[in-house]
This record gives C-alpha cells, structure tokens and sequence, in this order.
C-alpha cells in the first residue's frame, strides 16, 4: 500500500513538473516570436540623442505596418556607415519636403517653416556642425532626412555618408525606453 501511495505521489510530481515545463516552452516561444517578428529591443550608443535619449538606454522598437512621418524617433541602419550598426535618429523631412538650416542661426525649417524642437540640446552651432551639404535640400521620395536631437554631438544626414536615407533602411520606430527604469516611458 505504501510503494502504490509512493508511486502515485512520484506520478503527480512528474506530471506537474511537465506542466511547468509545458507553461515555461509556450511563454518562450511566445517571446520568440514576439520579438522576432513585433518588437525588438535595441541599445542607444552615444549621445547624439540626448537629452530624448541617454547612452546605454535601452528602447523598444517595432515596425509593424510603419508610415516614417515627421518628428518621429527611428532606429536604422546603413551599409557602410558607423561600422553598419544600427543608429538613432529623428526624422525632420520625408520625400518631396525641402529642409533648410539657417546659415547665421542654426533654425531647420522644412517647406519654408521653422521647426519647433523643444526637443533638442541646443541649436546648431553654424561654423563646426552645418555637415557638408548645401541648403536647401529637397528629400527624394523614399527617402527621410534624419537629425540627432543632440544637434552638435551628431553625425546625421548633414554628413554625405549618411545623407537622405532610404525608407528600406529604417528598422523600426522607437515605442518607448525600457531601461534605465527612471526614463520608462514613450519617446517623444
């Protein structure tokens, strides 16, 4: 009597053991493939987005039936440029805009209307941080002009090698900072 309790509480245990094994399988792979196909989760390098992002934040990202539009904050990644990693950046302009950057101010303006970006550091600081292309620029279509938020600390589509980035290269829209935990929230 006693072996057939002992076998039945050894039945039990294994039994619960393989229902926890079955929940643990089925939230993995539900993780999977969430954030194989939904969302994925990428690391800022640099400062080019402060003060909107700090190094080392880390942010969630989806591009789920995305539309780029202006004032968005993508992640992208170009062949070629910075080591072919991926890079964050708001989008100031997308195809068929003309963006300008006052040459004594440092204001971007797009279609003749000077941007309001309380997000930004500071302003551009016109003798070092204008990039090596002439203004006015007009965006092609497929293509979206990118700024880092940290104007003067920032490699963006001023510089040629970055330049107009074709829409095929943005990997995704930035949902919100998930890490450290004191910044959690949606990206503005």
């Amino acid at each position: 009597m006693q072996q057939t309790e002992n076998k039945k509480s050894e039945g039990r245990f294994s039994s619960e053991l393989f229902g926890w094994g079955e929940s643990l399988m089925a939230v993995l792979v539900f993780f999977v493939v969430v954030f194989t196909f939904f969302v994925r989760l990428i690391g800022v390098d640099g400062m080019s987005m402060y003060p909107t992002l700090e190094d080392h934040s880390i942010m969630l990202v989806s591009n789920l039936n995305y539309t780029p539009e202006r004032g968005d904050v993508v992640v992208l990644r170009k062949e070629g440029f910075y080591n072919n990693q991926p890079i964050v950046k708001r989008i100031i302009a997308t195809g068929g805009d003309t963006v300008d950057i006052d040459p004594v101010t440092g204001d971007v303006s797009v279609n003749g209307e000077v941007l309001d970006e309380p997000y930004i550091n500071e302003t551009i600081d016109v003798l070092e941080h204008m990039g090596d292309l002439t203004y006015p620029q007009t965006v092609p279509e497929g293509c979206v002009f990118v700024m880092g938020d940290n104007r003067n600390a920032s490699t963006d589509s001023r510089d040629s090698r970055l330049g107009m980035v074709d829409e095929r290269y943005i990997l995704g829209h930035v949902q919100s900072v998930v890490f450290p935990i004191s910044d959690f929230g949606t990206v503005k």
